[in-house]
Formats: structure tokens, sequence, C-alpha cells
């Protein structure tokens, strides 16, 4: 698993007393507090894990956390939204700072910027490790993060293939990152265009985003039929979910979207050009709620699917019918 790099501090340990994660990346937020808990777990297997919100940091409550256990066991507190601590939590994570308990890492995720910045620069000043990780707004950020993507396994991709997949994925790094893990685990050798292609763009009738297409454009026994033949060729349920939800991502974004040219709007919503041609085709039957009815769609059937249900299949069933159905709102 590919981990983001570091910034260069004086102490790059990953089990420092303190590491922070500053961005607005889910993704690469994450994957620091996985890093430091993987590593915190290799060195001592029963370590304690306690993963918090703000609002679960109360006055006081770091210092219990950090406060001397008979069993001296090991200890990772992860403190998300750092910039949302109350002042007085604030004060005690600053103290915290200054003198911070052996056999215990502190992970602290802010998402940069003015607010909150005391506490930023505090840590900062305290000498922890620190962790950039911010959003990827821009296209060719996202192709240099497929290509380590790709290196991070160890496998071959050429500049082609990882072209395509930003192109047909977009701006989800979680679904890049899956889409490279699927495309890994599947396909020997080099991953070239024609190996994406055939996942993501070629053979209409075994891809998942054909699916997609067709659910969204309201054209259920269509989508039915595609999603029927993806699964029945060993298309992933996962990978299906995934394309479904970008189809209904795009309709709510664009249809926010202030109107423009298609190459303003590829910048401002993270989309190539030519897919915002495909997505105002696709939105005209769509309207607020039946975009938000859609959404709930896939995030029933992505629980289906991963877990939640006995027949991933009927999941999605019941999803490309609730999104097509969704598509034609409008009117009705």
């Amino acid at each position: 698993m590919l981990y983001p790099m570091a910034r260069k501090t004086a102490n790059d340990d990953v089990l420092a007393p303190v590491t922070l994660a500053v961005g607005q990346e889910d993704l690469l937020l994450d994957r620091a507090v996985h890093e430091v808990v993987a590593a915190a777990r290799a060195s001592d297997a029963d370590t304690d894990v306690r993963d918090l919100a703000p609002e679960q940091l109360q006055p006081g409550t770091l210092a219990e956390l950090t406060s001397p256990s008979l069993f001296a066991e090991r200890k990772v507190v992860v403190v998300r939204n750092a910039q949302d601590l109350s002042a007085d939590t604030v004060k005690d994570v600053k103290a915290y700072l200054s003198a911070p308990a052996e056999e215990i890492t502190l992970v602290l995720l802010h998402a940069g910027g003015v607010k909150g910045k005391a506490l930023l620069d505090a840590a900062r000043k305290a000498g922890a490790r620190e962790i950039a990780c911010p959003k990827m707004t821009k296209p060719a950020d996202r192709l240099a993060f497929v290509r380590q993507e790709f290196r991070a396994t160890g496998r071959s991709a050429t500049p082609e293939a990882c072209q395509a997949l930003v192109d047909a994925i977009g701006s989800d790094l979680r679904e890049l990152a899956s889409a490279v893990t699927q495309l890994v685990a599947d396909v020997e050798g080099t991953i070239d265009e024609a190996v994406v292609g055939r996942y993501y763009t070629g053979r209409a009738e075994a891809s998942s985003f054909t699916v997609a297409d067709r659910a969204v454009e309201g054209r259920a026994a269509e989508a039915l039929e595609a999603l029927r033949w993806s699964l029945a060729t060993g298309v992933a349920p996962v990978m299906i979910t995934s394309a479904l939800a970008q189809g209904v991502r795009a309709i709510g974004k664009l249809s926010s979207a202030r109107g423009g040219r298609p190459a303003d709007l590829a910048r401002e919503l993270g989309m190539p050009p030519w897919k915002i041609d495909r997505v105002r085709q696709q939105m005209r039957g769509w309207t607020p709620d039946g975009v938000a009815v859609a959404l709930r769609a896939v995030a029933e059937a992505d629980a289906g699917v991963k877990g939640g249900g006995d027949d991933p299949g009927y999941a999605l069933e019941k999803a490309v019918v609730a999104i097509a159905r969704a598509a034609r709102s409008r009117g009705r």
C-alpha cells in the first residue's frame, strides 16, 4: 500500500511522538493514520488505538489517554479535524506537545489553512513528523498519483494506461486507487492502454461504466442487461458500484456548477472535457431530489456488495432501477 510522502523534518520516524498530517485529501489522511498504526502494532501487537473526533476530546481527555499505564502498553491517539478543537482542548494539546509521553504516538489530522493555525504552528515548532495530504485538484497531480500507485505495487503501467485510467475514473483518489488494485490483481505483465480500455472504456457490454451510463440516462432495461453481462463476465461488483457512484456524482456536480465552456468546467470539477459533454447529455431528466435518491441507492448497493447483503447482484439491480427511475424524475 502506498502512503503519502512525509515532509522531511528533524524526526522522520514513523513512531515519532507526534505525527501531523495536513490537508483535506481523505484517502491520504487515512493512509497516514494506517501507517502509524501498522508500525505501532508491528512493534507491539497489543497497541491500543484511540481514534477521536474533536467533540470526543474534551479538556482533560488527552491527559487521561496519555497517563502512564500499569502495563506500559503502546498507544496511538488519533485526533481528526484538529482545527475544530475547542480553545481549552488546544491548550491541553499544546501542553502535551512540550512533553510527550513515552510509548504513545499522537496523530493530529489538520485541514491546514487559517482555522486552528496556532495548533498547527505549535506542532511544527515541537518537531512533529509532518505528512502532506493535499487535495489533488489538478489532473497532473492525479496522474502522478496513479503512476506512484502502480510503482508501489512493483508493477509497470505505460504512461498511456495511466492517463486513460485518470480520464475514465476522474478525480476520486479512492476510486483511482481501487482501479489500480483491481488491474494489478487481474492482469499479468505490463498494464497498457488496451488493458485499461477493456476494463473501463472498451467492450461496452462488459464495462461497469456502461452500466452506469445507461442507468443515469434512465435506460433501465439496457442498464440491467449490461449489469448482468458484466457480472457474468467477471467484472467485480465493487467496480460497478464505484462506476454508479461516479456517474451520479458527476450529474450532481455538473448540475450545481456555473455554466461555461467544457474546458473551464473541466478545470473546476476535475473532469476531462469529453466527460463534461457526456454528462451534459445525461443530466437532462435529473432533479436535485433525484440525485439525492440515487446517491442513497448507490450507498445501499455498496453496503450490500461489501457484505451487508446476501446477494450482491440483487443489490446492484435494485440500485440500477432506482437510479434509472431518478433519472426521469424531472417532469413527473
